[in-house]
């Protein structure tokens, strides 16, 4: 039973990465880079969305750090993703955690 659980959790995950991807995806398309700079600095309340997401992923590397020294796995490429592709980073750490 805690099987399917683990397999549920999986695809759940699976899914919210593709459909992530293809938001990026359609976003890179519409407004390119240059859109995202501009989202970024389009007044204080977006600038202050952007820095909460930055403090997100942030946790998330030590989170990642933390996890990963404790089963022995590598999580810097994980870490340097998650710099230069935001929350990927984090996703693709989680899908190739091994499961329990």
């Amino acid at each position: 039973m805690a099987e399917r659980g683990v397999a549920r959790e999986y695809w759940a995950l699976v899914a919210v990465t593709v459909l992530f991807g293809a938001l990026t995806v359609v976003a890179l398309a519409v407004d390119g880079v240059g859109g995202f700079v501009d989202a970024i600095t389009f007044n204080w309340a977006s600038l202050q969305i952007y820095v909460d997401l930055v403090i997100a992923i942030l946790v998330l590397c030590v989170w990642m750090h933390r996890d990963a020294r404790a089963n022995g796995r590598n999580a810097w490429p994980f870490i340097a993703a998650s710099f230069v592709v935001g929350m990927f980073g984090p996703l693709a750490y989680l899908l190739t955690r091994p499961r329990r």
